[in-house]
């Protein structure tokens, strides 16, 4: 089926392309180079593998903008469900994509440090590294700012799936849920990090809601039904 005739595939399609780039990003990447409160080891790390960490920033920026368009397309797809909440939807995860984008510069402060450019010669090294570092983190306290937006939007996706009659309602239900994840594990790194691998490892089960509506969208799509003309008043006789 077509996705003129199957919108809901052409946003599932764009979801998964700019997934991509983003699971790239913000798991594979950090994962093989940054160590965690070992700024030595993180910072030899970018320096062996800077091309790595260079396409990390890329794709971060890649999937951040193309998010743009994954918004849309879902407005596109739910907005006769209920405009109000649609453009919710949207207001939401638009704010995020701002944020998210500007972080990087984070990373790019801690790409340069790493390289030591001469006018930081009058930096140790290892004042260098710390710094690097310092940035680094700052990086992760960014996305926990846009993860805030990230969960809050899933809330009225959420309910548009669930009242959209061309859903399965439990996903409407999952992706309530996975809001809440985003929010627990956001707040809890800004507020309280020592409990942070605790709270992210019990809200683990209920992380996958995003995941099946995207895959739900790929695989079977979904059509907006049409809405019903409303029935003429009868004359009074």
């Amino acid at each position: 089926m077509s996705s003129a005739k199957n919108p809901g595939r052409f946003a599932g399609l764009l979801y998964l392309l700019v997934s991509i780039p983003g699971a790239f990003a913000l798991i594979y990447v950090p994962s093989k180079l940054i160590v965690h409160a070992n700024a030595t080891a993180t910072a030899s790390n970018i320096a062996a593998h800077e091309t790595l960490f260079r396409l990390g920033i890329v794709a971060e920026l890649i999937g951040q903008t193309g998010f743009i368009f994954v918004a849309l397309a879902l407005y596109r797809l739910l907005k006769e469900v209920n405009q109000q909440q649609a453009l919710l939807m949207v207001t939401l995860i638009l704010v995020s994509i701002p944020i998210a984008l500007l972080n990087e510069l984070n990373a790019i402060a801690a790409l340069v440090l790493v390289r030591g450019a001469d006018f930081l010669s009058i930096f140790e090294k290892s004042q260098r590294e710390a710094l690097a570092m310092l940035f680094l983190n700052l990086h992760s306290y960014g996305f926990d700012v846009a993860q805030i937006f990230w969960g809050l939007w899933l809330f009225p996706l959420g309910l548009l799936v669930y009242r959209s009659g061309f859903f399965p309602r439990i996903l409407g239900v999952l992706l309530i849920l996975n809001c809440f994840t985003y929010l627990a594990n956001s707040f809890t790194s800004l507020l309280l990090p020592q409990y942070e691998h605790i709270v992210s490892r019990w809200m683990k089960p209920f992380t996958f809601g995003e995941l099946l509506f995207m895959f739900w969208l790929l695989i079977m799509g979904a059509k907006p039904k049409l809405l019903a003309p409303p029935a003429s008043s009868a004359s009074v006789g």
